[in-house]
């Protein structure tokens, strides 16, 4: 096992700057997920913590060692890919032996590896198979097996799951999770999908136009967001963000579409130090409730129900106050109808206050 250390690392094609300056310490053991939008440079670090991509600039740490300029081979890692790679024509135990054979490792000592992984991954009655006769979550194991049956210092991951099903990522990612808690080796994960980075991660890495926006563990991330775009990004649905005028720290105010907020004593604080005359109010789905009888605030307001999404266990409402727009999340045993006016309330003890220019989360400086 190893750590991983990311100093002023910097990717450039010709004029172009992908990656500005990135640093980034991966401690020996923790399973770090890269996660952002297409193109926004995750799957280009992995590539050069690979060394399939070169460094334009900094410096490359593994275990220790200086690695910036070392070919793969060289770098004590396993990668498992997004297309899973496997050679059509050999079976199960070929696939997972081959990088053994290259390397030249004795027969009886790889014989015993392959078996020990497969048995790890429940793949002992499939090894004389050949990819064409199993499935996409069994194809899967097995390119995590020739990845695993090296005993790597790290293990790089891109976007492994995505080819396959909604169920079966499911149980690919329970799986994964279970494997680096048996086994504690170094993972590093890319993704685009923010599902998987909250539930798989020890730290959550949330990138965007090849910086680092916030790197912190899944729930850190969730609660706290450094700004509004990790705020945006992480969350399903994604947070609602109004736009609202500071009357005053103890109130918020959008005149345009006849909402007032009242903020508690406690949360005053952060807008007065904040000097800001405008800020992005920031609501999670669950933090926007619908009114008991007698609840009475300037936090409470009558919005229009447009669309209501039964769920089974939840119901998502779209509700709408004038030109406002925001989704709510409530109970299933609610009650609730498309057309008709409800009141709401806002959870502001949940909420989160962002600077309008810069998209900073004002709290994250207290």
């Amino acid at each position: 096992m190893a750590d991983v250390s990311l100093t002023h690392i910097e990717k450039r094609y010709g004029a172009h700057t992908v990656i500005p300056r990135l640093d980034l310490t991966i401690p020996d053991g923790e399973f770090t997920v890269l996660v952002g939008p297409s193109g926004c440079g995750k799957s280009t670090t992995l590539q050069m913590i690979a060394g399939l991509e070169s460094i334009s600039g900094g410096r490359l740490m593994i275990g220790g060692v200086d690695v910036t300029h070392l070919p793969p081979k060289d770098r004590n890692i396993s990668m498992v890919f997004q297309s899973y790679a496997l050679f059509p024509h050999m079976n199960v135990r070929d696939n997972i032996s081959f990088g053994l054979k290259t390397r030249h490792v004795p027969t009886a000592e790889a014989d015993q590896l392959v078996a020990d992984v497969s048995k790890r991954l429940k793949m002992e009655d499939y090894l004389d198979r050949l990819p064409r006769e199993l499935s996409g979550g069994q194809r899967q194991r097995v390119a995590l097996g020739r990845a695993l049956v090296r005993r790597p210092g790290v293990f790089l991951m891109d976007e492994p799951l995505s080819n396959l099903d909604a169920k079966l990522r499911v149980e690919a990612r329970s799986f994964l999770s279970k494997m680096h808690q048996e086994l504690g080796t170094t993972t590093v994960y890319v993704t685009h999908d923010q599902s998987e980075a909250m539930t798989m991660g020890s730290r959550i890495v949330v990138m965007n136009g090849g910086t680092i926006q916030q790197a912190a563990p899944p729930m850190e991330v969730y609660r706290r967001p450094a700004n509004r775009f990790v705020a945006s990004f992480i969350g399903s649905p994604s947070m609602n963000f109004i736009d609202l005028d500071v009357a005053s720290p103890a109130e918020l105010v959008d005149a345009k579409n006849g909402i007032r907020i009242s903020v508690p004593q406690h949360r005053q604080t952060e807008l007065a130090k904040s000097g800001l005359r405008a800020v992005a109010l920031g609501l999670r789905p669950e933090h926007v409730k619908l009114a008991t009888d007698g609840e009475a605030s300037l936090a409470a307001t009558s919005f229009r129900i447009e669309v209501c999404q039964f769920l089974g266990s939840e119901t998502l409402l779209d509700i709408a106050r004038g030109t406002c727009r925001v989704i709510a999340r409530v109970g299933a045993e609610e009650t609730v109808a498309q057309g008709e006016d409800r009141i709401f309330v806002f959870d502001m003890d949940h909420a989160h206050f962002f600077d309008p220019d810069s998209g900073n989360n004002i709290a994250m400086n207290r």
